[in-house]
C-alpha cells in the first residue's frame, strides 16, 4: 500500500500517455515505463499483489512519481527507450551494448572511396549498416572490389589539379585495380554509374547490375572481343554465386525488417533480420536482462524501437511472431504460412542458436547462474511452490513377475547424486503389483528420511500414471508428509505429467530442458532399477544350479559363497582351490559339473 504522499502524486497523474519515473528517497531514479494511461498503469502498482521479489521491492522504495505527458504511445514508447539508454535506471531491462560496429562508407568526394569505418564523420558522407561483424563488411567489399574498379588513394582529385598533372597512376592502376581518374583516364560519370550500382548491392538489389553486365557481356561479344565479353562473364558469376547464397525467400519480399523473442525466467533474445530483394543484408541477436517479470510483448516492444534506432532502420514493414503496438506509420505483420512464415521461423532459429551459445558460455564460465535458472525454469514449469533443488524418482522392476525390486534415484541441483541412489528389495508384497510395491517403497524410504533426520526432497517423481502416484500419495499421508513434498507421476507413452487431484495432465513441450531432466531421471530410474533386478534374478538362478548338482547343500554352497564371493569365481576355481574349503570329494563334484557345462 502506497504512503500518503506517493497516494497524493497518483491522485494528481493525468489520464493521458506518457513515461512515469520512480526515484527513492536519495533522488535516484529507479525505474521508468511508459503508459496508454499514466493514472491507470501507476497505480496499478500500488494496488496488485506481485508474485516477484524484485518488484515488491522497487514498490517499496518509490518516494516520488515523476511524468512526462507525450501525444502517443509511440512517442510514449521512444522517449523510454531514450530515458533508459540515458540513465539506466537499476529496475530496467539492460538494454546496454557498448559495441561500436562497422559502417560501409562512400565518402563525399569527387570520385568517392569505399571503405570500412567504425567512426561517422558527419560531412555528407554515406553511411551504410552497422553490420554486426567486420567479416560481413569484408565480404561485401571484396565482392565490391571484385565488380567495379575504385580508387584507394585519399588524393583530392579536384578537376584542377588532375588538369595540372599533378598527380601519376600507381600500382593499382598497371595491376587493373584503379583506372586512373588522378590522371583524368577515367570519366567522373562513369566512375559515378559504378557508385550507383555499388549502393544498390549494398542494399541487396543486384538486379541492376546483373543486367548492365549481360548487356555488357553481349555487346563485347558481338564485337568479337572475347577476352573482354569473358571477364565481364566472371563478374556476373561472381555476382549470381552471391545472390544465391543470400538470397533465402521470394525475392519480392523488399525493405522488411523481422523480429522473432525467445525468453526464459532470467533473459530475452530478440533476433532482428533485415531483408532487401529476398536477401538478408542484417541479423542481429539482442540480449535483455529482465528486472520485473516484464511480458514478451513488452520486451519485444522496447527492443523493436532500440534495434531499430541503433541500425537506423527505415523499413515500414514489419514481420512479428505476435502484435505488437508500434504506432500508425509502421505495417506490422504476422505471418502463418508460406515465405514471410519461414523468414520469421529463421529469425527465431537465430534467436535460440544465440541463446544455446550463451547457455554453453554460462555453463563453462558461470555454472552457477546455468544452475539457478535451470531450477527457476523448473519451478515455472512444473508449478512448484520452491525450486526442484533436491528431486528423487522411484521405478519398480518386477519383469515376467519375479524378484520384484524398486529404484530410487537422487538428482541435486539438476545432476545425478549417485552416492545417495537406493535400491529396494520388496518385502511385503505378493506377485507383480506395481501399485502396492510404489506404496511400500515410498513409504520405507521417507519413514527412514524422517528418523534419521535426512533432508526431504522438494519434488518426488514418480513413473508411472495415476494409479502408482494414488498409492505413493498414501503412503505421505500415513507419515504426514501430505503437502509438505510436491509429487508428480510421469506416464510412459506420452510424457504426461499428473498432479494429486488433478485429472488433467500437464504436457511440456517436447524440447523445454524440465522435460529433458524429468526423462533423463526416469530414464536413470529405471536404469538402475533394471541393474538390481538383473543382477537379483542372476544370482538367484546360478545360487539355484549350484543347489542341483548331485552332493552338494545347502551349507556347502553358503562355505563356497563365503570363500569365493560370488559363483562365477567358484566356477572358475581350480579343484585344488575348492577342495580346501569343501575337500576333495565335493571338489571333484563341481569340477566336472562346471568342465561339462
Amino acid at each position: 500500500m502506497a504512503n500518503a504522499s506517493v497516494t497524493l502524486q497518483i491522485a494528481t497523474l493525468p489520464d493521458s500517455p506518457g513515461v512515469y519515473q520512480y526515484y527513492d528517497k536519495d533522488g535516484k531514479l529507479l525505474y521508468v515505463g511508459k503508459a496508454k494511461n499514466l493514472k491507470k498503469r501507476v497505480s496499478s502498482y500500488f494496488t496488485k499483489n506481485f508474485d516477484n521479489n524484485r518488484t515488491r521491492l522497487l514498490v517499496k522504495k518509490i518516494v516520488t512519481i515523476k511524468h512526462i505527458v507525450v501525444k502517443t504511445e509511440t512517442d510514449a514508447l521512444l522517449l523510454e527507450n531514450n530515458l533508459i539508454k540515458n540513465y539506466q535506471p537499476r529496475y530496467n531491462v539492460m538494454l546496454k551494448d557498448d559495441k561500436s560496429y562497422p559502417w560501409i562508407c562512400i565518402k563525399n568526394e569527387r570520385f568517392p572511396r569505399v571503405f570500412p569505418t567504425r567512426r561517422m564523420i558527419k560531412d555528407g558522407s554515406e553511411y551504410y549498416g552497422p553490420y554486426t561483424s567486420m567479416k560481413t563488411v569484408h565480404t561485401l567489399l571484396d565482392l565490391i572490389k571484385g565488380l567495379y574498379p575504385l580508387r584507394t588513394c585519399n588524393y583530392d582529385l579536384s578537376e584542377e589539379k588532375i588538369r595540372a598533372g599533378k598527380y601519376k597512376v600507381c600500382l593499382e592502376y598497371h595491376l587493373g585495380n584503379c583506372l586512373g581518374p588522378c590522371e583524368g583516364l577515367y570519366s567522373e560519370k562513369e566512375y559515378h554509374d559504378n557508385i550507383e550500382a555499388i549502393r544498390n548491392i549494398v542494399k541487396g538489389n543486384f538486379k541492376d547490375s546483373l543486367h548492365k553486365f549481360k548487356t555488357q557481356m553481349k555487346t563485347l561479344a558481338a564485337d568479337l572481343k572475347f577476352e573482354q565479353a569473358q571477364r565481364v562473364k566472371e563478374k556476373i558469376d561472381i555476382l549470381e554465386n552471391y545472390q544465391s547464397k543470400s538470397t533465402v525467400v521470394n525475392p519480392k519480399i523488399n525493405n522488411v525488417d523481422v523480429f522473432s523473442i525467445i525468453s526464459d525466467e532470467s533473459y530475452a533474445y530478440v533476433n532482428f533480420l533485415q531483408l532487401s530483394h529476398g536477401a538478408i543484408i542484417r541479423s542481429h541477436t539482442l540480449e535483455i536482462k529482465k528486472k520485473l517479470d516484464e511480458t514478451d510483448e513488452e520486451l519485444l516492444q522496447l527492443a523493436i524501437v532500440e534495434i531499430r534506432q541503433r541500425f537506423n532502420s527505415l523499413s515500414k514493414e514489419i514481420y512479428l511472431p505476435f502484435e505488437v503496438e508500434l504506432g500508425e506509420d509502421i505495417k506490422t505483420h504476422v505471418p502463418k504460412l508460406g515465405d514471410k512464415k519461414a523468414i520469421l521461423d529463421l529469425s527465431e532459429r537465430n534467436a535460440k542458436y544465440y541463446r544455446m551459445e550463451r547457455f554453453k558460455q554460462a555453463k563453462i564460465v558461470d555454472p552457477d547462474r546455468h544452475e539457478k535458472r535451470i531450477m527457476a525454469q523448473m519451478k515455472k514449469d512444473l508449478r512448484l511452490s520452491e525450486e526442484p533443488r533436491h528431486i528423487e524418482c522411484f521405478d519398480n522392476s518386477n519383469i515376467q513377475g519375479t524378484n520384484p525390486v524398486a529404484a530410487c534415484v537422487v538428482f541435486k541441483n539438476g545432476k545425478p547424486s549417485k552416492k545417495d541412489y537406493r535400491k529396494f528389495n520388496i518385502k511385503t508384497v505378493e506377485g507383480p503389483d506395481d501399485f502396492a510395491s510404489m506404496e511400500e517403497v515410498v513409504y520405507r524410504r521417507y519413514k527412514r528420511l524422517l528418523e534419521e533426520e535426512q533432508p526431504l526432497p522438494q519434488l518426488i517423481i514418480i513413473d508411472g500414471g495415476k494409479g502408482q502416484l494414488s498409492s505413493s500419495l498414501k503412503s505421505l499421508d500415513k507419515l504426514g508428509l501430505r503437502g509438505k513434498i510436491a509429487i508428480i507421476g510421469i506416464a510412459k507413452r506420452l510424457e504426461e505429467l499428473f498432479y494429486p487431484d488433478d485429472p488433467i495432465p500437464l504436457y511440456l513441450d517436447k524440447k523445454s530442458e524440465t522435460l529433458k531432466i524429468i526423462q533423463q531421471l526416469r530414464n536413470e530410474a529405471h536404469r538402475f532399477g533394471l541393474t538390481f533386478h538383473r543382477s537379483k534374478r542372476s544370482k538367484q538362478a546360478l545360487n539355484t544350479e549350484l543347489e542341483t548338482i548331485p552332493g552338494i547343500g545347502e551349507k556347502t554352497v553358503v562355505e563356497l559363497l563365503k570363500h569365493f564371493k560370488s559363483t562365477k569365481r567358484i566356477a572358475s576355481a581350480s579343484f585344488e582351490e575348492l577342495s580346501k574349503v569343501i575337500g576333495p570329494s565335493r571338489a571333484k563334484k563341481l569340477v566336472e559339473h562346471f568342465s561339462n557345462k
